[in-house]
């Protein structure tokens, strides 16, 4: 469905024009017969004028045309945006001429609008299919080079993602017929007092007035200010911008703000080198003192720990004093009680020994024959006073524990000391169980001296004749 047309004397035709650009009249070429021979532009297949129900002029190919015509495979959206373009162009006083393409091929302009003196040029590209990043950028590089301005213009409901690589909109189509497209993304003006891109919107005749003398210009927005906020439906949305359509007293107020913001952020590095140099030099300060303190604290410790030393090695060595004056003590009290003991042991043994020598004299009292008679009538006594039958040692031995008497003990399982023999009555004082003990004395004479030193009737007197006692001399 292309709006333009070879005629074979005329040359190209633009069916948006009054005059389709040749001094034609619509009606000279559309329903006459014979047929005007027209051809397409890019395909070369044949064509024919026609109208459509909301009186749009077109060309339409006639049957059988190459599939690969680009002209004849565009949406109905995207000649209705190509024609707003160019009455957008026209009406800003450009001339607008449609599906201009390059004279080596390499590209072909939706729109190419052009200034009245012919020394600017500016193509408008209505973009609809999906397109690369790289493709859309080296398309927009030709024409660059070849001296042309460009602006693509989206009509899709989300903004593409090249809009912000190239220069570029987004448009949202009229609701109604008679209300005019709107560009909603893409334009953006500079709000220095808050320091940031906003979206601004614009009827699309009006942008591309302001595009084509220059009261807009694609610009780059710095990377600081490439983040930017929308509110859509009631909910704020955030985008990424690396380029508008600006004016350029937008352009401008970026930079101030930029310059500004570089200003300030030096000042605040300045303020924060300053302040970490104050920081710095109180850290100095303060490790300084730190050394000083410790310094101090260090000498303070060692004049403690020398008078410490001191203290301690006074104490020790009053210690170690007292330790050895209660060793010699100790030593003198051992040696004293080592000597007491000795001597007691030697009175002991002394008394013992003076005992024994006693004992001796007191037991050689007797001679070995009344010695017998003696335990004989200890036997006969205890069977008859107390129905006992005792044990006679034969060998008689003196019992220090006894006062050197011989105890005698009874007979049977139940060994029972029945009484001592002839204790020695000089020598029970330093026996006192004796005192409780039954004594069994041989006559009168040693009765009498054994009652005078132990309790009342605990001294038997066997009353044995005294004919053979001997005497101690």
């Amino acid at each position: 469905m292309p709006f333009t047309a070879l005629h074979p004397q005329l040359g190209r035709l633009d069916a948006t024009l009054s005059d389709l650009g040749g001094g034609l009249d619509w009606s000279r070429v559309h329903k006459v017969r014979p047929r005007v021979p027209l051809a397409c532009p890019e395909c070369s297949w044949s064509l024919h004028p026609k109208v459509s129900r909301y009186g749009v002029r077109f060309f339409c190919h006639d049957p059988g045309r190459p599939p690969s015509c680009e002209l004849s495979n565009e949406s109905w959206e995207h000649h209705m945006l190509k024609l707003e373009m160019a009455a957008a162009i026209r009406a800003a006083g450009w001339y607008a001429t449609l599906e201009v393409p390059a004279e080596d091929g390499s590209w072909r302009a939706d729109v190419m609008a052009s200034s009245v003196d012919g020394t600017h040029r500016m193509a408008w590209e209505a973009q609809l299919s999906p397109i690369t990043l790289e493709d859309i950028a080296a398309r927009t590089e030709r024409y660059v080079g070849e001296g042309i301005r460009v602006c693509w213009v989206s009509p899709h409901e989300r903004s593409p993602q090249w809009i912000s690589t190239v220069p570029a909109v987004r448009v949202r189509p009229p609701g109604e017929r008679e209300q005019p497209w709107i560009v909603d993304d893409g334009l953006a003006g500079f709000d220095f007092s808050a320091g940031r891109w906003v979206f601004r919107e614009a009827p699309l005749s009006e942008f591309v007035r302001w595009a084509l003398h220059g009261q807009l210009v694609p610009a780059p927005s710095l990377p600081r200010y490439r983040r930017v906020y929308r509110v859509i439906d009631g909910k704020e949305w955030r985008f990424r911008r690396s380029q508008w359509w600006t004016s350029l007293q937008s352009v401008g107020d970026q930079d101030k703000h930029e310059a500004m913001r570089q200003r300030q952020e030096a000042a605040k590095a300045e303020r924060e080198a300053r302040q970490k140099e104050r920081e710095e030099e109180a850290e100095r300060r303060r490790r300084a003192q730190e050394e000083q303190e410790q310094a101090r604290r260090a000498e303070e410790a060692e004049r403690l720990r020398k008078r410490q030393e001191e203290e301690s090695r006074v104490y020790w060595e009053k210690v170690r004093q007292q330790w050895a004056e209660r060793e010699a003590l100790r030593a003198k009290e051992k040696a004293e009680e080592e000597a007491r003991i000795a001597q007691e042991q030697a009175e002991r043994e002394e008394r013992e020994r003076q005992a024994l020598e006693t004992a001796r004299a007191w037991w050689a009292r007797l001679s070995p024959q009344q010695k017998s008679e003696l335990f004989a009538a200890v036997a006969e006594h205890a069977w008859r006073d107390s129905n006992l039958r005792v044990e006679i040692p034969e060998k008689p031995v003196m019992s220090p524990e006894y006062a050197y008497g011989v105890p005698v003990y009874s007979q049977g399982r139940r060994r029972i000391l029945y009484g001592v023999v002839q204790p020695c009555p000089s020598l029970v004082a330093s026996s006192p169980q004796v005192a409780r003990l039954h004594a069994l004395a041989r006559s009168s004479q040693e009765a009498r001296e054994l009652a005078a030193v132990m309790p009342e009737g605990r001294v038997t007197d066997l009353d044995l004749p005294e004919h053979e006692q001997l005497t101690m001399y």
